[in-house]
């Protein structure tokens, strides 16, 4: 059984995904004011040896690594602002089947039905090339 969205609906959910977006694109800004506080240069400095040289090079790629996950979150809550604007938001992107509102309240930015996204993901880690360390 699928629900279509009323405007009610839709309102909510771009209340929701706007909030978010503000959210993400602060959280954003304080990291990269942060990182660029805590230098690697600076960390690197206050190092003995390779081994706290190598904690800091990883504190450096962990930061990093939280700002391209919000940026990647940003992304996707931008994607979905989009389609509410292009009138498209709740339909799969692969069947155009409606997506139910209880999936769209856990994860406000989805863009395709449960079965259309379990294919996409099987087709995905099919086609997905091993890296350095998983062919070791």
């Amino acid at each position: 059984m699928s629900v279509e969205l009323n405007q009610t609906l839709i309102e909510h959910f771009r209340r929701q995904l706007q909030a978010r977006f503000d959210q993400l694109r602060q959280g954003v800004q304080e990291e990269v004011l942060r990182s660029d506080s805590e230098h690697f240069t600076d960390v690197a400095g206050e190092v003995h040896d390779e081994e706290e040289a190598s904690v800091a090079s990883l504190m450096v790629d962990l930061d990093l690594a939280a700002i391209d996950r919000h940026v990647h979150e940003l992304r996707q809550v931008e994607a979905a602002l989009l389609r509410i604007g292009r009138g498209e938001y709740g339909a799969c992107i692969d069947c155009d089947q409606p997506i139910p509102p209880a999936r769209l309240e856990a994860n406000p930015t989805a863009e395709r039905c449960i079965a259309c996204q379990t294919d996409f993901e099987r087709t995905q880690a099919l086609h997905q090339q091993p890296t350095a360390s998983r062919t070791l």
